[in-house]
């Protein structure tokens, strides 16, 4: 028995995992919310183990979907905000970036008028040219942190 708990214990220490960079309030109790919340499959990407708390990600240890709650909320941009809405009728304001193109290209999209922040970030690769898909599948989760502001 004592040579069995030591073997899955020694199989466990090996699952794959990806180094994420903890956002400035990951640790706010609202962000363990959030990711409670969010899915176990996100786009047909199954989860996977990051290194920090307040963090979550989507597919491989090379490509990825990484979400971290506790960013920095963010000010007055000229960057574009979009209302997202599921099927459910959830509803959560995203500001997005594009950060380069192609294959290596990824999209980055933080939610507004929300404290603490999430942020989410799509490689282009898994998201084509619709993320749209993605945003809704996490928005239950991104909906815990009630609204103090919408997009104009």
């Amino acid at each position: 028995m004592a040579s069995t708990l030591i073997v899955l214990a020694t199989l466990s220490g090996c699952a794959a995992s990806i180094h994420v960079v903890p956002a400035p309030d990951a640790a706010n109790p609202v962000c363990a919310s959030v990711v409670l919340a969010l899915p176990e499959a996100l786009a047909g990407l199954h989860r996977i183990s990051t290194t920090s708390q307040g963090t979550a990600a989507w597919g491989d240890t090379t490509t990825s979907v990484v979400l971290r709650c506790g960013v920095t909320p963010l000010g007055p941009t000229t960057d574009p905000c979009v209302t997202i809405t599921d099927a459910a009728g959830t509803s959560v304001d995203w500001v997005v970036t594009a950060n380069g193109s192609g294959a290596n290209g990824s999209w980055t999209f933080v939610t507004f008028g929300r404290t603490p922040s999430v942020e989410l970030t799509i490689p282009q690769a898994l998201a084509a040219e619709q993320p749209d898909t993605i945003l809704m599948e996490v928005g239950q989760a991104a909906e815990v942190v009630p609204p103090t502001r919408a997009c104009t």
